[in-house]
């Protein structure tokens, strides 16, 4: 009534000089169901009503409490008159919301919730507004969310709040079409609330924090234009470990665990083996032909094809397999890329002998490395003229002893097959790490780009810097262990290389090789301990208007380019292949709608840095081929032994098809036509030596019997 009284007193007296707009200012939670259940959406409706309901609904509908207020509180409610009523309905010039930490959640009674979950979603609370209140011009005069009581001015994690509750806003204002007003797009910050007056911003309080440029943030945010000229050397590629042959003998369990069991110590007769017996090459082989791809990138199991980590014992059978996998890849137009070594969780995928004596802390893992690579490249050199050393080493479980032999390792195999193999094969190989982006958290603070560039020299720079850079580590690795051990909380040894180690490392590739999955955002300001690297002191942070996988890994397609320009501005113009970028997706959905996304807008990313900033991007393989060797990542689907495509299949054939985005204006492009594969005539291409023998008999036998009848007619003619 007091409002009513107030807005009224505006309105007659104050109005027609003043000519301005009088509200009240209402805070509210939103609230969502446990479980879709219609008792549940009630109970939510009921929640709504109590709080923000209880004054909005008499001002903006009809003068009255909400229904389901004097349902459930009867007598201790009190009523309006049918007076009072008139009198309040419609003191209210616009809808001023509150919608923050404090008013709308921190001090939200926990029955008012009604046993349902609370959620920070203001567009869902504009909209049901928007419905509930026919359509009024809502103003949101105040919005915001916690901070740590310990962050100083780097307050970046406020930021991506703010950024989230203005992107759900501007969300609701164009798909929607509500009267909004987001009135703090140049405001100050102070420790948890925004105040703000209509007109002027002002910040109350005595410590400022930095000023949040967020519209400039959202005019920076690089969305760019689809390139209108497409690739001309590019090569679009599929990625996946390979299958293999198992000669072990399984007995099948019907009963009880409904799996095959292996039966130790049993296998099956030995025989020679062609081609034709692996099933799966061929399923694998037509699979891949139906994607349009032009690369198929697996690795080799180390671990199986020298089961003792030296050449005293070798699995013939698994090697002739990738033999005729290579070759039958070949066969249909598509390059075999191959990994000499992928490590896994299960021992690195090294063999037993040298995962129990050390693995790569022992030096002796280097020279059994480097007989397998000769072994691998006099067995399928033939086939393969793409090789990876490495594919993927985590230095996350790496030790700098096990990175220092790995990187000597991998450069003792470039250097045996650049001397031995290379002009014979002509043939190319690097090593492929994993490179995902770091992005400061608080674009403006100077102690994030700092963070987030140590931590680039520690992800990738580690491995990368002596190979691409000078053979030896990052400064910037040196000097930060050398202060923290300087301090006595830890003891880390950064070994060094000899100067012939590094000449011997120093070059030690032909093209740039990463694979990139997400981008992480890192600040300097500790915020949350469960997220905080105390031995790096870089604080994790999520921006929650990204969009997630079900892992919750975080889909940021520029972050892609962003490591490209950094890959080309650190280690020059060197030949750069995009190995493997994928995202995993929900098995239980039909659809997987956000590989689409994530296909097209990472690729789109690769070719602004292909086409704008000039990056020597050569390839980019996608991840993965199917859901059986790598689950929830594949672009089929394996259910019940059958392999069936996903939306995302045809979304990246159609891509690959056009050979990236080609514009309105691009003209048609004239690809050349696809030669159907022919049974009949792999009969005689895998068998030309016995046709052109045969060929050469039939000519000779021709000539012959042409000179026999020549020279027999010249004779009759000389005795007539």
């Amino acid at each position: 009534q007091a409002h009513a009284k107030v807005w009224h007193l505006y309105n007659d007296h104050f109005r027609p000089a003043q000519r301005g707009k009088v509200s009240i200012a209402l805070s509210s939670h939103w609230i969502k169901p446990q479980h879709m259940t219609e008792k549940n959406i009630k109970e939510c409706q009921k929640s709504l009503d109590f709080v923000l309901g209880w004054f909005a609904k008499p001002i903006f509908i009809d003068g009255d409490y909400p229904l389901s207020m004097r349902s459930n509180l009867s007598s201790l409610l009190p009523e309006f008159s049918e007076a009072e009523k008139k009198y309040i309905k419609g003191t209210a010039d616009f809808f001023a919301l509150s919608f923050g930490a404090t008013l709308s959640f921190q001090l939200l009674d926990s029955h008012m919730k009604f046993q349902q979950l609370e959620s920070i979603s203001l567009r869902q609370l504009l909209y049901w507004i928007n419905s509930e209140y026919n359509n009024p011009r809502i103003f949101i005069v105040e919005n915001s969310w916690f901070v740590s009581g310990t962050t100083k001015k780097d307050d970046a994690k406020y930021i991506y709040y703010l950024k989230k509750f203005i992107m759900e806003t501007l969300k609701e204002f164009f798909v929607s079409c509500i009267n909004s007003c987001f009135p703090y797009l140049n405001a100050y910050v102070q420790n948890i609330r925004i105040y703000i007056w209509e007109g002027k911003y002002y910040a109350i309080g005595i410590s400022l924090k930095k000023n949040i440029r967020l519209k400039e943030c959202i005019l920076k945010r690089n969305i760019g234009n689809f390139p209108s000229c497409p690739y001309t050397n590019f090569i679009f590629v599929d990625t996946t470990p390979a299958q293999f042959l198992d000669s072990s003998v399984y007995v099948w369990d019907v009963y009880q665990t409904k799996k095959l069991i292996k039966v130790d110590g049993v296998y099956a007769s030995k025989r020679k083996h062609h081609c034709v017996d692996f099933a799966a090459i061929r399923l694998q082989i037509s699979l891949l032909q139906e994607m349009h791809v032009t690369h198929f990138h697996f690795s080799l199991k180390w671990s199986l094809i020298l089961p003792l980590g030296n050449l005293s014992l070798i699995n013939h059978t698994l090697v002739h397999y990738y033999q005729c996998f290579a070759s039958e890849l070949l066969r249909v137009n598509i390059t075999p890329v191959v990994s000499l070594w992928q490590p896994m969780i299960e021992n690195q995928e090294l063999p037993v002998s040298l995962a129990k004596y050390g693995a790569w802390e022992n030096t002796e893992t280097v020279q059994a490395f480097v007989e397998y690579a000769r072994f691998c490249f006099t067995s399928l050199g033939d086939h393969v003229k793409f090789w990876i050393t490495m594919n993927e080493p985590s230095v996350k479980n790496l030790t700098y002893t096990a990175g220092h032999n790995l990187l000597k390792a991998h450069a003792k195999v470039w250097h045996l097959y650049d001397k031995e193999f290379r002009r014979p094969q002509k043939g190319k190989i690097s090593i492929a790490l994993q490179a995902d982006w770091v992005e400061p958290a608080c674009p403006f603070s100077r102690n994030d780009q700092e963070v987030a560039d140590r931590i680039l020299e520690f992800d990738i720079g580690w491995l990368a810097e002596p190979i691409f850079g000078n053979g030896d580590y990052p400064e910037v690795m040196r000097a930060w262990l050398h202060r923290i051990n300087s301090v006595d909380l830890y003891n880390f040894h950064l070994p060094y290389f000899s100067e012939d180690e590094k000449k011997l490392i120093r070059g030690s590739f032909d093209f740039f090789a990463l694979s990139h999955y997400t981008t992480t955002l890192v600040g300097s300001e500790k915020e949350d301990a469960v997220k905080y690297d105390h031995y790096l002191e870089v604080q994790m942070i999520n921006d929650i208007t990204w969009l997630h996988s079900p892992s919750r890994a975080a889909v940021v397609p520029w972050g892609l380019r962003k490591l490209l320009k950094w890959v080309k501005s650190k280690y020059g113009n060197v030949p750069v292949y995009v190995m493997a970028n994928g995202i995993d997706d929900d098995q239980n959905m039909v659809h997987d709608k956000l590989r689409v996304y994530y296909i097209q807008n990472y690729i789109n990313e690769a070719l602004k840095a292909y086409t704008l900033d000039d990056v020597n991007l050569q390839g980019y393989f996608v991840y993965s081929f199917n859901d059986k060797t790598a689950p929830k990542y594949g672009l089929y689907s394996y259910v019940a032994n059958k392999y069936e495509p996903k939306p995302s299949l045809k979304h990246y054939r159609e891509i690959i098809g056009n050979n990236g985005f080609p514009g309105p204006e691009t003209p048609e492009l004239l690809c050349p036509e696809e030669v159907a594969s022919c049974p009949e005539c792999h009969f005689f291409r895998t068998r030309k030596s016995l046709l052109a023998f045969i060929s050469f008999i039939f000519v000779a036998f021709i000539v012959t019997i042409f000179f026999i009848t020549y020279y027999s007619k010249r004779v009759e003619r000389r005795y007539k």
